[in-house]
């Protein structure tokens, strides 16, 4: 997927995301990836240009259930022709995810909330797998709170991935 200054709106299907939709909570849960599928396939049909992947269930094993869910999804032509956001607030999940990514996807996401040597190093992951990424405006003291700490952490963040990383600035979602 491609953007430009001419597309200021991307549809993300986020049906796909355990803790948004009961429904497919329960087909995961269940082990009905079959149907789980299908939902995938109805997103990208409805519009969706990215489909959010979330798999964050404490009742699950989240990293494989992200394996699993990619891998069927990565087989069925129709959907694998948009890409996919690959969304938890694990890293092992995104881990996981990103092995069995085939193509460009996104990472929802990283932040500094861990410190900087970690950002970097997931951030480093990511740009080994050529994912984009969701950078959340957090940091070693919390979540930002003003538009004044926003903006800080942001530059931050950008400053590191670009300065330091090598990371394309067009790779980089900003979610303050």
């Amino acid at each position: 997927m491609t953007g430009s200054a001419s597309q200021s709106f991307v549809n993300v299907g986020e049906r796909t995301n355990v803790t948004g939709s009961a429904v497919f909570r329960r087909m995961i849960t269940d082990g009905r990836y079959a149907d789980a599928v299908e939902v995938a396939r109805q997103q990208v049909e409805n519009g969706a240009q990215v489909i959010d992947v979330n798999m964050d269930e404490g009742m699950l094993d989240g990293a494989e259930a992200m394996r699993t869910f990619l891998n069927l999804i990565a087989a069925e032509p129709d959907i694998a022709r948009v890409p996919v956001m690959i969304d938890s607030s694990k890293w092992e999940v995104i881990e996981a995810g990103l092995k069995c990514v085939q193509g460009k996807c996104v990472v929802n996401s990283i932040s500094l909330k861990e410190g900087e040597a970690k950002f970097v190093e997931q951030a480093r992951a990511c740009l080994s797998y050529g994912a984009a990424v969701v950078v959340m405006a957090f940091d070693e003291t919390g979540q930002a709170d003003t538009k004044a700490r926003k903006v800080e952490i942001c530059q931050r963040a950008f400053r590191v991935l670009t300065e330091e990383l090598g990371f394309p600035a067009e790779d980089i979602i900003f979610d303050p």
